[in-house]
């Protein structure tokens, strides 16, 4: 039995859930998701909460690795719909900074060129100092669009310049050491 696959989701005020055989759509305040559903699983409401439950009250062994999976994807939409999800990013270095120019965001990371990455729809970037917030609704694009930003210039482990989520730990390494000539 799994045991998040067990647990209800509960609907906060505000939010539509509109089921259907093979999709589930929720509406909130901050957009509109929607998600396919496995022939296997079933999804039903009961006073405000949402419950994943199998479709003949018993489970293939796929069917038992997707009932928690569906339950996750279900409470990110939720989440997503009412509150939203958003990750920062802190660039540390000499002469590093980002802005927002349109739809692209523009990072100055010691290149040649400064390196753009344009905007997916249901995402924004918002720059203060030497932070960047990426926010949405859904919680897969928001941690795939953080990533793409980080990638453009990883935390080096000797001065720590670079892209890092915020509170992020980067190992340290010691540099060369300088011996005295006699």
């Amino acid at each position: 039995m799994s045991r998040i696959g067990k647990k209800p989701i509960k609907i906060p005020e505000g939010l539509k859930i509109e089921i259907s055989e093979s999709e589930v759509k929720i509406k909130g305040p901050k957009g509109e998701l929607s998600q396919k559903i496995h022939p296997e699983i079933k999804i039903e409401t009961k006073d405000g909460e949402v419950f994943v439950l199998p479709k003949n009250n018993q489970f293939t062994k796929k069917g038992r690795g997707l009932w928690g999976l569906y339950r996750a994807l279900l409470a990110n939409m939720v989440e997503g719909c009412s509150k939203g999800f958003e990750k920062k990013l802190e660039i540390e270095g000499v002469g590093f900074k980002a802005a927002v120019e349109g739809d692209n965001l523009i990072l100055n990371l010691g290149f040649v060129n400064p390196v753009k990455i344009k905007k997916p729809e249901d995402i924004s970037f918002l720059v203060e100092k030497n932070v960047v917030t990426v926010s949405g609704i859904d919680k897969q694009k928001v941690g795939e669009m953080a990533a793409i930003i980080r990638k453009a210039k990883k935390v080096e482990p000797y001065k720590g310049k670079g892209i890092r989520y915020q509170g992020e730990k980067v190992r340290r390494k010691e540099g060369k050491k300088v011996v005295a000539s006699k």
